[in-house]
């Protein structure tokens, strides 16, 4: 097991480019399984969650071939349908959250699926009902077996269809436009999810002969096709290491430059750092975030507490309240953080409060946060990232610490961050992986 040694304290500087959407790849890798032609996906970031997800598609008989630095070509021509059932293969997707968007395109060109209860994140219920129930719209057969604790989906071919989501689930909506691109007529997904990431799904789909309309609102139209062909695809960059980057540079005080973020893509994210009192300049497709010694929370316009929560896309990402909330205890003001979607994010509180942070955990969703106004610093401590987000954002409140921090299963950071420490050591950090 690895971990971080942070010597706190130290200011960044210069420029930082952030990597390729780790939740873009991995509908990506997903959707390549559609077509026995080539896929070459550009801009993969070097990540552990992405690289078993790789692993993966080789040990299912897909060629995978590495083209540059970050570059992949794809090509499912002789999947190995017989491993596909094996509890090998089974009990590699039970360690992959990523592994549940395998189901649409199994079934959608192989008419069967099996798959394990995925893993990934322990920050609360995750269910897989909208995945099931918008796949079974389509006309697929679920059977859970008990015995092996796996799901078998299969269908002869997959039909068209209305559905009303009952929540805008981003993988959930991705498993299900894979397995329509495919189905015999047309299919109608109302309150899908609308975020940038499954845009790119639907574009590179279209690219591949598909017919999705209605990208970017929450109405997706798909005409069946019967067959996908190859396609080239360039990832966005991650608008989760933006977001933390630009915390990290509030919370150390550090002019730092966040290069090609594709702001457009970014939606309310710059807007809700400036509700905490953080500037930063759109330069043209970079962001440049200034040193500032103090920066004041926002109250509501009837002089209210200041609320921070997640929402579905445009609304803010939950996966960036933890870094919010940790750049909270640097600020002038309060505010209430409120996790929406998962009830155990915030659990890692506990870890700031020992290193001298005023926040009161009010419920497993909500915390308030009293900033300190940089008055005195956070402490160094022994800390333990217990998932990817929760990591960084600890991993910030280090780097702003007085003294020395050790962080420890930074394999939760590596599975997101890729050469987090090798980044930011070169704009001025000191972290030393031992």
């Amino acid at each position: 097991m690895a971990s971080f040694v942070i010597e706190g304290g130290h200011r960044l500087c210069g420029e930082i480019h952030p990597q390729g959407a780790k939740n873009e790849v991995l509908q990506i890798i997903c959707a390549t399984l559609l077509t026995a032609e080539e896929v070459t996906v550009n801009n993969i970031p070097d990540i552990l969650d992405v690289n078993n997800l790789i692993q993966l598609l080789r040990e299912m008989g897909v060629t995978v071939a590495k083209k540059g630095i970050d570059s992949y070509s794809f090509k499912a021509e002789n999947v190995d349908l017989a491993y596909l059932e094996s509890d090998e293969f089974l009990k590699k997707c039970s360690s992959l959250r990523g592994s549940v968007m395998l189901i649409g395109p199994m079934v959608a060109r192989f008419g069967k699926a099996l798959i394990s209860k995925p893993g990934g994140d322990k920050i609360g219920r995750r269910r897989l009902d909208t995945h099931f129930v918008g796949i079974q719209n389509l006309g697929a057969d679920f059977r859970y077996d008990e015995g092996r604790g796996i799901y078998e989906i299969t269908a002869d071919r997959l039909q068209g269809s209305y559905m009303l989501l009952d929540e805008a689930s981003v993988t959930g909506t991705a498993n299900i436009v894979m397995a329509a691109v495919l189905a015999k007529g047309t299919t109608t997904i109302y309150n899908a999810a609308c975020e940038p990431y499954l845009q790119q799904l639907c574009r590179l789909l279209n690219r591949m002969g598909a017919k999705i309309s209605g990208i970017a609102s929450n109405l997706l139209t798909i005409e069946g096709v019967e067959e996908l062909h190859g396609a080239q695809h360039t990832v966005l960059p991650d608008m989760i290491e933006v977001g933390s980057f630009i915390g990290m540079a509030a919370m150390t005080k550090s002019e730092i430059t966040i290069k090609n973020v594709s702001y457009e893509n970014l939606g309310i994210i710059p807007e809700s750092f400036r509700r905490l009192g953080i500037k930063l300049e759109q330069r043209g497709d970079d962001i440049y975030v200034p040193a500032q010694e103090t920066y004041q929370i926002e109250s509501f316009i009837d002089g209210s507490i200041m609320t921070i929560a997640d929402a579905t896309w445009p609304g803010l990402t939950p996966d960036l309240l933890s870094v919010m909330l940790v750049v909270a205890t640097q600020a002038k003001g309060s505010v209430l953080i409120h996790q929406k979607m998962f009830e155990s994010r915030l659990f890692f509180v506990d870890k700031l409060i020992d290193m001298g942070a005023q926040i009161i955990l009010c419920d497993p969703h909500r915390a308030v946060v009293i900033g300190h106004n940089h008055g005195f610093k956070l402490r160094g401590a022994r800390l333990t990232s217990p998932d990817i987000r929760a990591g960084i954002a600890l991993l910030i409140a280090a780097m702003s610490a007085e003294g020395t921090s050790t962080i420890s299963n930074i394999e939760q950071i590596d599975r997101g961050y890729q050469n987090i420490e090798g980044r930011l050591n070169a704009i001025g950090a000191r972290i030393t992986r031992i």
